[in-house]
């Protein structure tokens, strides 16, 4: 038993074990660090702003919040971002004659 009177259950390795959220490699690039973290800035300064009832703080706060997608969006252009996956080709749908 440990010193908290519990016991110990037992160890799970987690160096082995497939991690699905991580693994997608969903938004772990240069560019979506980027543009959230200046996003997540301007969230902070519009809601600041709009807690102090001042307008022109919270359109710049505002701004930031679009800024941040702009730079996200530059950088991936740029190459520092997830290239986005492309759809396979559908074939068209055949016109069969009703029976009837």
């Amino acid at each position: 038993m440990d010193d908290d009177g519990f016991a110990p259950g037992p160890r799970r390795d987690f160096s082995k074990e497939e991690h699905p959220m991580s693994s997608s490699g969903h938004g772990h690039t240069p560019a979506a660090w980027t543009g959230v973290i200046i996003a997540f800035i301007g969230f902070c300064v519009a809601g600041v702003f709009i807690v102090m009832a001042n307008v022109a703080g919270f359109w710049a706060g505002m701004v930031l919040i679009a800024a941040g997608a702009v730079v996200g969006g530059l950088m991936r252009a740029a190459g520092m971002g997830k290239e986005p996956k492309r759809s396979a080709k559908v074939a068209p749908a055949k016109v069969q004659p009703q029976e009837g």
